[in-house]
């Protein structure tokens, strides 16, 4: 199945090689010792994918992720071989029409099943549970918040992954009964530390990186970094030119088909509805500006991908 520049992909098809699994936005081939990780142009919300693939989606969250991988080196390791098709094995580069730009090499880890999510604003699941209780998984936050805060200081807040529906949130001490006290210390310092540094670079270009999440694995005895990262679809970006707390936030993400979902009269269970050609150039135009804004280069997409 061709890529196409102005249709998308929504849907990898390799012949003779094992696929692993789909995802609401990836296709994953098991090669024995490695993976090889295919981001589509599909876009999901309300845990539903969209019938709508938005062009070169998969590209630029891709494109992203390498960015922030090597950026982040040095903190931690990553599962990443290569993202060069060139240097794949010769029964995947000849689909390089469909993996070219959009997909990744890695070597295979052991999952860590926890959903590490670092909020520095206080929004989305945060911001509902704050009203309710006047905390956010576990953390007491001051009285008096807005919408949109910034948090005195960044939280690790996570979740329990789910391989169908919404992952759950859960406070840290949770988190100890289930991966034990060393290892929940260290995904919270590593995701804090990760997201510090995207913070700080982000912010300097411009955006807000309110929240995100991170996935870990274990390669070699080592946690390592796998799946993507800091991306317009595990993240909320705001436009810092614009930021105002008190208010829902103009943004770089999804947020922006979730927004215009909320104006049908859909029940949020499949089948979605597809996303009119106007929705569909917006939200490739935010996801092209995050990613050009904090990359600091023009987008090049990839013809084929």
């Amino acid at each position: 199945m061709r890529a196409d520049m102005n249709s998308g992909l929504q849907e990898t098809s390799l012949p003779g090689v094992p696929l692993f699994a789909r995802g609401k936005v990836r296709d994953v081939y098991d090669l024995g010792e490695r993976l090889l990780i295919v981001a589509t142009d599909r876009i999901s919300a309300f845990d539903c994918v969209l019938p709508t693939p938005v062009p070169q989606k998969g590209v630029i969250l891709t494109q992203m992720s390498l960015f922030w991988l090597s950026m982040m080196s040095d903190i931690l390791p990553n599962h990443l071989i290569t993202a060069n098709v060139a240097e794949y094995p010769a029964d995947l580069r000849k689909y390089g029409d469909q993996l070219e730009g959009r997909s990744m090499l890695v070597r295979k880890a052991r999952r860590i099943d926890v959903e590490c999510v670092v909020r520095g604003y206080l929004a989305g699941s945060g911001w509902k549970d704050y009203q309710k209780t006047g905390m956010v998984c576990g953390h007491a936050l001051p009285p008096g918040l807005r919408e949109c805060d910034q948090l005195p200081e960044p939280i690790f807040t996570p979740a329990t992954k789910e391989d169908s529906g919404h992952d759950v949130n859960v406070s840290r001490e949770h988190l100890v009964t289930l991966v034990g006290n060393e290892l929940a210390s260290e995904l919270e310092r590593l995701s804090l530390a990760v997201y510090e540094r995207g913070r700080q670079y982000a912010e300097k270009r411009g955006i807000i990186i309110a929240d995100t999440k991170f996935e870990f694995g274990w390669i070699d005895g080592r946690i390592s970094l796998i799946d993507e990262i800091m991306s317009p679809d595990s993240s909320r970006f705001w436009p810092a030119d614009t930021y105002q707390p008190g208010r829902a936030q103009d943004s770089f993400d999804k947020q922006y088909v979730r927004d215009y979902l909320e104006t049908l009269d859909w029940d949020k269970t499949p089948p979605a509805p597809p996303l009119p050609a106007d929705i569909l150039a917006g939200t490739q135009a935010k996801y092209r500006e995050a990613y050009e804004r904090l990359v600091g280069k023009p987008f090049r997409p990839f013809e084929g991908a």
